[in-house]
């Protein structure tokens, strides 16, 4: 029998499944537990020269750390990983050299970072690396039912029947483990869709993420390590219809003037992806012997870029409760050791969407003295220092409950 069962190997899930096979979900140096991934379509692996993909993960200082525990970290490190040392946020009322724009800088903390940018599928393909060479087996099959029982999970696929103590649901907002295990979501629609896209610029980004939030949406510009940058453009429905729809030129003549060209003139290097944007959150995270992670779980509006970020400290808590229960010898499927995690993480992951939520409400969409209010508000803590040092360790994903993955050594 195996320990723990995952149902899908996305970045979350293969550093769940890396934490638990390492032994490293918590201090102490436990043993690696008996672990499988059901990926039926793990990704190829990057060449070095391949060039950068726009799918892009902004890895905050939190989620390094668990990364590093998760074995995957050297593995991302080189000239494709691009660190990030300035927020530059603005609002469309103010131009993008104004006084009024707020700036995070690492330096102000101490830091020589507030982050990287990396690319979704070398993210991935190094978890998935780290978790195989620690023991793990990925199962190349998607979930096809499930039976829970008292004493264990019996997860049904195509290729055979896997038994274990635990499963985890980390495939996405569409979890079939979620589904079979009759665990609901509340879900909504934000009336927008995201465009991504790799692009180059006129002026170089400085190593800096740039955020301009406009009464139809929210523009990033995410700095890649070749000196292009991965953009992420929240619009409202109709404007994404219509930006899709242009030619290339066209795009950037309009991403032109939602940037306020603060990076001068931009032209398109790869094609734009696009994507409706929902929220969604699972009602419960856990029942006997299953446990959701990541997008399974809850997904928020990617302004803060912080959907993998949410779901990597989930895996970390997870991997910390499991370990804690496996060093008591108690069983880590119990219904008591799941919902530890779940009152951990459910009220974090609350808090986060909600602020969320609120800046996109009132600084991407807000009209009235409220929102007026808030969107003076960017230069009130633009003169702040501790207020700036606050946020900047928000960024850095330093506050919180951290799992101890999380905290450094």
């Amino acid at each position: 029998m195996l320990d723990v069962v995952i149902v899908g190997g996305g970045p979350v899930g293969a550093c769940l499944g890396a934490l638990l096979a390492r032994g490293a979900g918590g201090a102490g140096g436990a043993a690696g537990l008996a672990v499988a991934v059901l990926e039926p379509r793990a990704p190829a692996p990057l060449a070095g020269d391949a060039p950068l993909e726009a799918r892009v993960v902004a890895v905050s200082r939190a989620s390094e750390r668990v990364l590093g525990r998760a074995g995957a970290w050297g593995r991302i490190r080189g000239p494709r990983l691009s660190p990030y040392e300035r927020m530059r946020i603005w609002h469309e009322s103010v131009a993008p050299a104004s006084d009024a724009v707020l700036v995070f800088d690492a330096a102000d903390v101490g830091e020589p970072n507030l982050g990287y940018i990396v690319e979704n599928r070398q993210l991935q393909s190094a978890l998935l690396e780290a978790f195989t060479q620690a023991g793990g087996c990925i199962e190349p099959a998607p979930l096809a039912a499930l039976e829970i029982t008292e004493e264990s999970v019996r997860v049904h696929t195509a290729r055979g029947v896997l038994t274990a103590r635990l499963v985890v649901g980390a495939d996405g907002a569409q979890s079939a483990l979620r589904q079979a295990a009759g665990l609901t979501a509340e879900t909504s629609a934000y009336g927008q869709s995201a465009i991504v896209a790799s692009v180059a610029t006129a002026k170089p980004h400085e190593a800096t993420a740039w955020q301009r939030f406009m009464k139809d949406g929210t523009l990033a510009f995410l700095p890649l390590a070749d000196g292009t940058s991965s953009i992420v453009w929240s619009a409202d429905d109709q404007l994404a219809a219509r930006l899709v729809a242009l030619d290339a030129a066209g795009f950037a003549a309009e991403l032109d003037r939602a940037s306020d060209l603060a990076l001068g003139v931009t032209r398109l290097v790869s094609e734009r992806v696009s994507f409706p944007l929902n929220r969604l959150s699972a009602q419960r995270y856990v029942a006997q012997r299953v446990a959701l992670i990541g997008d399974a779980a809850h997904v928020v509006h990617p302004l803060a870029g912080q959907g993998v970020n949410l779901g990597l400290l989930d895996a970390a808590a997870l991997a910390q409760q499991v370990a804690a229960a496996v060093a008591r010898r108690e069983d880590p499927g119990a219904l008591g050791v799941l919902r530890a995690y779940e009152r951990w993480r459910k009220s974090e992951v609350a808090a986060m969407s909600t602020a969320i939520d609120a800046f996109d409400r009132l600084l991407a969409h807000g009209t009235g003295p409220v929102a007026r209010l808030a969107q003076r508000g960017l230069s009130w803590v633009n003169r702040s220092e501790e207020l700036r040092r606050f946020f900047i360790r928000r960024a850095l994903g330093l506050t919180g409950e951290l799992p101890e993955a999380a905290r450094g050594a």
